[in-house]
């Protein structure tokens, strides 16, 4: 997986009535924009994040 700073992840709920988690890619701290991320979700929490299976990207206008 591939992405750049300004990408939104979405993280999808995993069980049953569970919210998707979405935020914004800050950093990307692995090579050639493979993880780890660093994530701010929209609730305000940041962490680095090496996504699972639950997640896809949005690539940001003029992203890669």
């Amino acid at each position: 997986m591939e992405a750049a700073q300004g990408d939104r992840i979405i993280i999808h709920g995993r069980t049953v009535g569970a919210a998707d988690r979405h935020g914004e890619i800050i950093e990307v701290r692995g090579a050639n924009g493979a993880p780890p991320y660093f994530v701010r979700f929209d609730d305000g929490h940041e962490t680095i994040l090496y996504p699972g299976g639950d997640f896809t990207i949005d690539r940001a206008v003029g992203g890669s």
